[in-house]
């Protein structure tokens, strides 16, 4: 068989499988009484690049080990992943974000290559119908989002709106969600631009040789504030956190007064978190391994910094990537990612918003780029990229620690994870 004939099969098979998905095996728990319920389901985001050798895609090292979106059964006393199914993607759906009613699904498919000669160097956004039934996902479209490289995506609060980072376009997108939850074209986008930082962050730990994203604009991460009003975004190459005023009505972004807020140079923001109480905001530096604390004016959009702090333990040295940060949902702790440390920072939340190291607990895989809690807020579930692993940990709420569960579950490549309770209306 000739490599044309090879790589033309491998394609048709990719794009074949855009229209379906794996069937799902059908889970119920049975109660106590003898009732059942429907299952609580994991879906798991991954870079999953089979087309490479002819379609390669731009995606962080090593690519393609993942499959697509996996799709895990959930059980609620445990938290142990069975899995269940795979949505097969070749094109690195890295992140997932769900609408309110758990019905649609979204994805970011970090890739650089659109259409079969890879000339149309944007990435794409996918959409998904979840069945109430049994969590099976159908694919509804897939739309270019106006840059490469698109790794990040959430929901506006309206509910109307996906918002897109493009990290290697160095761009945000606005793609309009239609009435069946289709996307629509884009309806805004923004490109950064400004003066990138530098290679050496502010505040690096000694011996530090974290270097990744002062190159050129990079947007991270995109989201709305609890009230829908604002939408914030981070791009790592500019040290900035830009600010918008968002038109629920037209899709559109306008800049906040002021239009955004810089973070120490080369420090290199990647994620945010909103406390519960929608007055404290914070953000997490790849490069530098710290968490900068907010105040944040809801009224007028505005940040205010507060205070600096590591993400690793006292008298570290070397190099390491922060990756997510999560506050709890009861606004007591906020957990930080640390690649190549690989393990997850706890810290505490004083009366002020400001916070205090408590220690770290070690992710049992390798390059932790993400993680979440179940619905419960009883399990977090790490996603080790580098590992090929999902990992599982028990929350104490009362101390914030973290105690491993025992549980490797195989994910190649996994990226994020979103749940979805099919027991609640």
């Amino acid at each position: 068989m000739t490599n044309d004939v090879r790589s033309r099969r491998a394609f048709l098979k990719a794009t074949a499988a855009l229209a379906g998905v794996s069937p799902l095996t059908t889970f119920l728990v049975r109660t106590p009484g003898g009732q059942t319920t429907k299952p609580l389901l994991a879906y798991v985001g991954t870079f999953s690049s089979p087309l490479r050798d002819t379609l390669p895609t731009q995606v962080d090292l090593p690519p393609g080990n993942g499959r697509g979106i996996h799709i895990f059964h959930v059980d609620r006393t445990t938290g142990a992943m069975t899995a269940s199914g795979v949505v097969e993607i070749g094109t690195s759906p890295n992140c997932l974000a769900m609408n309110a009613t758990g019905t649609r699904l979204y994805s970011s498919n970090e890739t650089d290559r659109v259409g079969s000669a890879g000339d149309d160097k944007q990435g794409t956004a996918s959409a998904f119908a979840i069945s109430r039934t049994d969590g099976t996902l159908q694919v509804l479209n897939t739309v270019r989002t106006g840059g490469a490289g698109p790794t990040f995506v959430s929901v506006h609060p309206g509910g109307r709106h996906l918002l897109v980072a493009n990290y290697f376009g160095g761009s945000v997108a606005v793609l309009p969600i239609q009435a069946d939850g289709r996307l629509g074209d884009l309806s805004d986008l923004k490109v950064d631009a400004g003066a990138i930082g530098p290679t050496q962050a502010t505040h690096a730990p000694p011996g530090s040789f974290a270097r990744s994203g002062h190159d050129r604009t990079h947007a991270h991460m995109i989201q709305a504030d609890p009230s829908g009003r604002f939408v914030l975004h981070a791009d790592l190459g500019l040290d900035t956190i830009f600010i918008w005023r968002f038109d629920d009505r037209r899709g559109t972004l306008a800049p906040n007064d002021p239009p955004s807020v810089s973070l120490p140079a080369g420090d290199g923001p990647r994620h945010f978190h909103f406390h519960p109480n929608g007055r404290w905001f914070y953000s997490i530096q790849e490069e530098s391994s710290t968490i900068a604390v907010f105040a944040y004016d809801s009224q007028l959009g505005r940040l205010t910094m507060r205070q600096t702090i590591s993400t690793l333990p006292p008298g570290f040295a070397g190099s390491n990537f922060c990756s997510e940060i999560l506050v709890s949902a009861d606004g007591r702790y906020v957990y930080a990612g640390n690649r190549l440390h690989d393990s997850i920072g706890i810290l505490s939340v004083g009366s002020d918003g400001r916070l205090t190291y408590v220690g770290e607990e070690w992710t049992r895989g390798d390059y932790p780029r993400s993680f979440t809690f179940d619905p419960t807020g009883r399990f977090l579930y790490c996603a080790n990229q580098r590992a090929d692993a999902v990992t599982v940990f028990r929350v104490d709420r009362a101390s914030g620690r973290l105690s491993f569960t025992g549980q490797h579950v195989p994910v190649g490549n996994p990226s994020s994870i979103v749940f979805v309770d099919l027991a609640r209306p």
